[in-house]
């Protein structure tokens, strides 16, 4: 049984207004980042900061909402399932490599011989004029 308490499922004015702001300071950082481009004599690195700033605010604006909350939390959440999981040791990974390797290079060779073997039944038998 899920103790936590439902959130309501809604979206309010104020969220939408500060997704819409979200994505207006991101587009405005995109924009600016063309704006100005290398003719206006804004180095790269300062166009490229000033679109990063705008992401972080947008994001920072964004997370403050019901979907910033809900996505926050499958974050939370994905982290903790994360630390669950077993990952492979390192000479496992290398054994599953080298089989993988070994059933590739073996359907190439024989999808190759199929190949020529009807490329000689068409083209050498039933082609042959």
């Amino acid at each position: 049984m899920n103790t936590k308490a439902e959130q309501p499922k809604g979206t309010t004015a104020a969220d939408i207004a500060k997704l819409v702001l979200a994505t207006v300071i991101l587009v405005a950082g995109i924009v600016a980042y063309s704006w100005f481009s290398n003719d206006a004599g804004v180095p790269p690195v300062a166009r490229l900061l000033g679109v990063l700033a705008a992401l972080v605010v947008a994001l920072a604006i964004a997370s403050f909402t019901a979907l910033g909350r809900r996505v926050r939390h499958f974050l939370a959440e994905s982290q903790f399932e994360m630390r669950k999981v077993v990952w492979p040791t390192r000479d496992e990974t290398i054994k599953t490599t080298g089989v993988i390797i070994v059933v590739v290079i073996v359907l190439a060779l024989l999808l190759g011989l199929i190949d020529l073997f009807l490329k000689t039944v068409i083209l050498d038998w039933l082609l042959k004029l």
